[in-house]
């Protein structure tokens, strides 16, 4: 059992596999490509925008959960609507919303670390680019974005 989890997050497949596996499950590179846009401008969004905490030394001020969570709310809406000019639209509210509300509440408002904070463009490029070697754990992680923007986007 321990060695098939192991195998899972650290075994690369070979491109046919990778092949296949992206017709089974109706990826479209093209759409790929959009929702790797999607979750980069939020991204790009948040940290742009994001006023972060201080911590001078003498006073450390702290945003609030609520303040957080209004942050990433404002985003969300900004880039629903920059979508949205380009005749994308995306539900507002979903599974979509979800993932990343969740997402972003730990990998970044709650992540100490600013290493980590300021990677997660980095971990988008690397899971959406089609180039590179997948395991089968990038390839499921790729499925649930994918499909919950899909099962959010109206055409």
């Amino acid at each position: 059992m321990e060695n098939n989890f192991f195998n899972y997050i650290t075994k690369q497949l070979n491109k046919e596999e990778v092949d296949i596996w992206f017709r089974t499950n109706n990826i479209i590179p093209e759409k790929m490509e959009l929702y790797y846009d999607f979750c980069n401008s939020l991204y790009l969004k948040i940290i742009e925008t994001y006023l972060g905490d201080s911590d001078n030394g003498e006073t450390k001020i702290t945003m609030s959960e609520e303040d957080k969570e209004n942050h990433f709310n404002w985003c969300w809406k900004k880039v629903l609507e920059d979508f949205q000019k380009e005749e994308i639209i995306f539900d507002k509210d979903g599974d979509h919303y979800t993932y990343f509300k969740v997402f972003f509440d730990e990998i970044f408002y709650k992540q100490e670390d600013k290493k980590i904070r300021h990677s997660i463009d980095v971990f988008f490029r690397d899971m959406f680019d089609f180039e590179k070697t997948f395991t089968r754990s990038d390839l499921d992680m790729i499925l649930e974005i994918y499909k919950n923007l899909d099962n959010n986007l109206n055409l």
